[in-house]
């Protein structure tokens, strides 16, 4: 009962916010009245298609099913950015409107409901074609303080967030692994959120990840989306693949004979599903030789940097925020993480966020982009 009163609410807010783009934009064009008519039945299948995404799942048939999940996400990326520029607009036209005359501003007001429109529908282009194409790599220098020189250039590929589910498949995740294949790292970092389903819907799709290649092998940690996938599941299958799951654990490997700790915790919010699985960096570290050259922590959200810090970690890598996807969301992370994107610094502890390397919800990036990042430790 309680699921479907918040689903209503939404739903009513969901209308409401159509009905103000709509009378907002629809008025001062020059539509006559079929074409009013028209966009008003264009902003109720807005309306109607959105719910799409979150229903568009439960179908029994997978094809359709994603199909609809398309259209429903990719109008959900459009109405982001039409409300956005529609609130900007009308922020202009308050303050137009106390320099302009009435024959000005009823031109202002047609045209800066066209403009509004059309930027709305370029970001949403824009962003599609940034979110489709295979992540950039980013290349990060972390320097580590008393770094042995034998370790200088060791290298961490990074992969975050890819998120594979109704619109990111098979062939999308094996052109990530081609990728960090050809960057011959010493580690491979998979930093959560891999998935958006469950094993039977997806497996298939995930499968390229069995592919991926280092010297040391390949170390996984948990994101919120596995715990509402399954987690469990998910864990075992992510073993099979051949990935290294590190739940609250380390490994110790010697690289030109000096040791790295990698330590990996779950997801910071994970005991809000299984309390057995409650994030702790500190357990992660326990028996870790005290004599180790570098401490990494793989964490998916950045806001385990606290107890990371606590703990003695050097550098921690994480994702979560996908550096707010698209704009202006970017701005709004920092409310809910310490850090957005990129290098960062807490104490002695070196942060990296990765902006991800799919996508979640909208198949957009805009001012946000998808990254596959390649660290490499220098000497402090």
């Amino acid at each position: 009962m309680r699921v479907s009163r918040r689903f209503l609410t939404a739903l009513a807010l969901l209308a409401l916010l159509h009905i103000y783009i709509g009378s907002r934009l629809l008025p001062p064009l020059p539509l006559g009245t079929t074409g009013l008519v028209v966009g008003w039945l264009a902003v109720l299948a807005s309306f109607l298609m959105m719910p799409l995404a979150v229903f568009a799942r439960g179908g029994r048939d997978q094809e359709w099913s994603d199909r609809l999940a398309w259209i429903g996400l990719t109008t959900m990326g459009l109405f982001s950015s039409l409300f956005v520029f529609t609130l900007l607009r009308d922020m202009v036209l308050l303050i137009a409107s106390a320099f302009a005359t009435a024959p000005q501003m009823l031109a202002f007001t047609r045209l800066t409901a066209m403009a509004t429109i059309a930027i709305a529908v370029l970001a949403t282009l824009i962003g599609l074609f940034n979110a489709r194409r295979r992540a950039a790599v980013v290349d990060v220098e972390v320097p580590v303080a008393n770094l042995p020189a034998e370790l200088r250039g060791f290298s961490i590929a990074q992969i975050s967030d890819v998120h594979v589910g109704p619109t990111i498949k098979h062939e999308y995740v094996a052109a990530i692994v081609d990728a960090v294949n050809g960057l011959d790292a010493d580690v491979i970092a998979v930093t959560g959120d891999v998935v958006d389903g469950n094993v039977p819907q997806l497996a298939a799709h995930v499968a390229p990840l069995s592919r991926l290649r280092s010297r040391h092998g390949t170390y996984f940690v948990t994101g919120n989306h596995e715990y509402y996938s399954g987690a469990q599941a998910w864990t075992k299958e992510f073993e099979r693949l051949g990935m290294h799951v590190l739940t609250n654990q380390h490994v110790v490997l010697t690289h030109q004979e000096h040791q790295i700790v990698v330590a990996g915790v779950t997801d910071y919010s994970a005991h809000h599903f299984d309390p057995k699985h409650r994030s702790d960096p500190v357990v992660a570290l326990r028996g870790a030789p005290a004599s180790a050259a570098v401490r990494i922590l793989l964490a998916h959200q950045p806001r385990s940097a606290e107890a990371a810090a606590e703990a003695g970690f050097d550098l921690q890598l994480s994702g979560h925020t996908h550096g707010g996807q698209f704009w202006p969301w970017n701005h709004f992370v920092r409310f809910q993480q310490p850090f957005t994107a990129g290098l960062n610094r807490l104490k002695n502890l070196w942060v990296y966020t990765s902006r991800g390397t799919g996508y979640w919800g909208p198949p957009k990036r805009f001012g946000a982009p998808s990254e596959i990042t390649r660290i490499r430790l220098i000497p402090a």
